[in-house]
């Protein structure tokens, strides 16, 4: 794929993932790497995106870590929130129109022509459904064309009344890398229990949590450092979890600062 501006032209490289019929395109200037590793990169990156959205709308997670502000950029761009707003009120306004046309839809079904032989006739029967039909049309006309003036992106100087701050930035780096890599392990985890139990899709992180925090013994050989977990508190959930242990004993681990190598077993008590 190749571009052109100003007179130079910028080759990119196109990948493409095909999953259940749905097509997703990734556009990349990177040639070095495989067309697996661009789809990797990228869809982690989103994943992470979307995680960080959510805790920080949902949790206040970064003011959990760390309380200190500074000022922000009252011209830094942010989402337009009369523009979100507005897109709110659009969805509800369509919503109401299309149950006042099927409530109209359904009265013409059940229309008797031998009563009603005209549509005329019909329209004047159900006036006060049309005039809702007809008002609905017009809110929902007012609300776009009210959308259409809203630029998509302001200063956040604008959209916000408060005072402008940010969260210092220099310890949001290091915590933000410590959440990142603890999200990217509790995903591998998933993903390595996911042939093992049914509902990895709706359960698979709620499980690894239960994992994390369950008790362990450890017991140090000359060779190995072995973590022996607790049982869960079902036998499905323990069998899992020693699926997991087999899984995790597939790939070599070493102890930070030994040679020993580290071996995961569930615990035979409780059993």
């Amino acid at each position: 794929m190749k571009m052109k501006a100003d007179g130079e032209t910028l080759t990119l490289r196109q990948v493409t993932r095909l999953k259940d019929g749905h097509q997703t395109q990734v556009i990349t200037t990177r040639r070095d790497l495989s067309a697996v590793e661009v789809a990797h990169r990228m869809f982690s990156r989103w994943r992470q995106e979307n995680w960080f959205k959510y805790m920080r709308e949902e949790f206040l997670l970064d003011a959990l870590v760390d309380y200190e502000v500074e000022p922000d950029d009252p011209e830094r761009s942010v989402p337009n929130p009369e523009r979100r707003r507005v897109d709110k009120e659009i969805a509800a306004a369509r919503q109401e129109l299309t149950k006042l046309q099927e409530a109209f839809g359904e009265a013409a079904m059940d229309n008797i022509e031998a009563r009603r032989p005209t549509m005329r006739g019909f329209k004047i029967a159900h006036g006060k459904l049309g005039q809702k039909i007809r008002a609905a049309r017009s809110r929902l006309e007012a609300l776009m064309a009210r959308k259409a003036t809203l630029p998509t992106r302001v200063p956040v100087g604008e959209a916000v009344k408060d005072p402008i701050v940010k969260l210092a930035p220099e310890r949001k780096r290091l915590t933000d890398l410590l959440k990142m890599v603890a999200y990217q392990a509790e995903s591998d985890l998933v993903a390595l229990i996911r042939p093992h139990y049914a509902r990895a899709e709706e359960e698979g992180r709620t499980l690894v949590q239960a994992i994390l925090a369950s008790s362990a013994d450890l017991e140090v050989t000359p060779d190995e450092l072995r973590v022996k977990v607790a049982p869960l508190s079902s036998r499905h959930r323990t069998k899992v979890l020693a699926a997991l242990c087999d899984e995790l004993g597939k790939f070599p681990a070493i102890f930070p600062g030994t040679r020993l190598k580290v071996s995961y077993a569930v615990s035979p008590q409780g059993a």
